[in-house]
């Protein structure tokens, strides 16, 4: 069924570049199939969380030694499902924003799709690269070719600008795959996992470091963020969407998949001021965030604050805080996906990111000013939503590691209630200007069929959050019972 997932958006890829007329329905027919062939994933992950299930393991190249190994465990089923749900999303929020060329910017997002499940899927390292670098190619055209020039950067420059940073964290991250295979004469995870022992205990530091780097670039953490508020900003709203909702956890996935799982004593050793970049990104995004007159900058910065937390759960080696890590990925996901959802809608309706020119929105599209009212919600993290669990249990966490985590990261939880509601009650309360009367009409079929899902899911997630956490808390468990994660953090309570 993997197989299926990455085929499928490849060959709606190929028929988007043929059948040019006809790229939107192609686009958007794939990704659902996708999304329908990502829900069977279910059943198999559910009755056992804990191992790989959907595993193909063939032989790709002699030497090296290469495989095409795919599967799906309890850490990367709902992170697969996300992907396949928010790029139907951004394709039919893209639906009638582009005329130039939309047969390469739909097939761009079909393969935006294909590179983040295959990176979450893939269990052989070199396999995992070449997933990982496939995101960046469409990307940095998506920003070159459709983006918009903003004060103080072009698009250009922002497309640049996040190629250097990315490609800057690969080779690094290719040249510790490469070391990693010299030394343990495999590729596949769970081998290299098993070989740790035959590597050098001087070069595990420095390896930690290589994909920590990486993997810190795409979340971003502070102080690697900076390419972020540019690139989000100056791309097109839609991809805007699957920047924030899904290319950054291709960052947070991998810290735990490869960053703790490989290097638990290293990652352990350098928990403490990993948790301080996490916070000190927390506060910056936040505080940052309050300043902004665009609405994409905003939301930009809300990301890397919010990035933070998960950050933070990751490195607080416990039960809550690694589940909340997880749990808040997924939250986030929709979440901020579904706000840059909201702000493509004002945007192709007034041409305008700058929030002084709105007013009085809820007046005259009350259904607009519902939806976003959840998602600012839902932001802010009010209970019965999803994000609310998430960052309860990472803060829940991080007390345990250490109490002034907690009190530090919660100062972030209050800023974030500043900015939203601020940038709510600017948008959509006070006087009505004659423009936005004119240019705001309320939702459509099109929009209501992408939003109201994740208006859903975000409910969902925040009252019935057993289902959905059921599998991850077994992954969480089984990764922090390992020997090598035990005797880490072992080691670190008894110091």
């Amino acid at each position: 069924m993997i197989n299926l997932l990455l085929l499928v958006p490849l060959a709606g890829f190929l028929a988007c570049l043929l059948l040019k007329s006809s790229a939107r329905l192609i686009a958007l027919a794939a990704s659902l199939v996708v999304l329908a062939l990502s829900l069977t994933l279910i059943s198999g992950v559910v009755d056992n969380p804990t191992r790989f299930s959907s595993v193909t393991d063939i032989r790709w190249i002699t030497t090296p030694d290469i495989h095409y190994q795919v599967g799906v465990d309890g850490l990367s089923l709902w992170l697969v499902i996300l992907t396949a749900l928010l790029t139907p999303v951004a394709i039919l929020a893209a639906w009638n924003s582009v005329s130039v060329k939309p047969h390469l910017f739909f097939g761009f997002l079909l393969l935006i799709e294909l590179g983040v499940i295959g990176v979450f899927v893939s269990l052989d390292l070199f396999l995992y690269y070449v997933f990982w670098e496939i995101t960046l190619v469409p990307v940095l055209f998506l920003i070159g070719m459709w983006g918009t020039d903003q004060p103080g950067v072009t698009r250009i420059q922002a497309a640049v600008k996040f190629f250097i940073y990315t490609m800057a964290g690969s080779v690094l991250m290719l040249a510790a795959i490469i070391y990693l295979y010299t030394k343990t004469g495999s590729l596949r995870y769970e081998i290299i996992q098993a070989e740790m022992g035959l590597v050098p205990a001087a070069a595990l530091m420095p390896l930690f470091l290589a994909f920590f780097v990486a993997f810190a670039i795409k979340v971003p953490l502070f102080p690697l963020h900076t390419w972020l508020p540019d690139a989000y900003t100056a791309a097109p709203t839609p991809v805007t969407i699957l920047l924030a909702g899904l290319l950054s956890k291709m960052g947070t996935y991998s810290l735990i998949r490869f960053g703790t799982a490989l290097f638990p004593q290293q990652a352990q050793a350098s928990a403490a001021w990993i948790a301080a970049l996490a916070i000190i990104g927390i506060l910056y995004g936040a505080l940052v965030a309050i300043s902004q007159p665009n609405m994409k900058r905003l939301a930009a910065y809300s990301s890397v604050s919010h990035l933070g937390f998960v950050v933070l759960g990751t490195f607080a080696f416990n039960a809550q805080g690694l589940d909340g890590a997880v749990y808040q990925m997924l939250n986030h996901g929709i979440s901020t996906g579904a706000l840059f959802l909201m702000i493509a809608y004002l945007e192709q309706r007034r041409q305008s990111l700058a929030i002084a020119d709105y007013g009085g929105v809820a007046k005259i599209a009350p259904g607009m000013a519902l939806m976003f009212m959840v998602v600012t919600l839902a932001s802010v993290g009010l209970p019965t939503l999803g994000n609310f669990i998430g960052e309860f249990l990472i803060l829940q966490g991080a007390a345990q590691s250490s109490f002034s985590w907690a009190v530090f990261a919660s100062i972030g939880v209050i800023l974030s209630a500043c900015y939203m509601l601020w940038l709510y009650q600017r948008t959509f309360f006070g006087e009505t200007p004659d423009e936005v009367r004119q240019q705001v009409p309320d939702l459509d079929t099109r929009e209501w069929a992408a939003i109201v899902p994740l208006v859903v899911l975000m409910i969902w997630m925040g009252v019935s959050a057993n289902g959905f956490l059921a599998p991850i808390t077994a992954k969480s468990e089984a990764i922090l019972k390992k020997p090598a994660v035990k005797a880490a953090v072992q080691a670190e309570v008894v110091r």
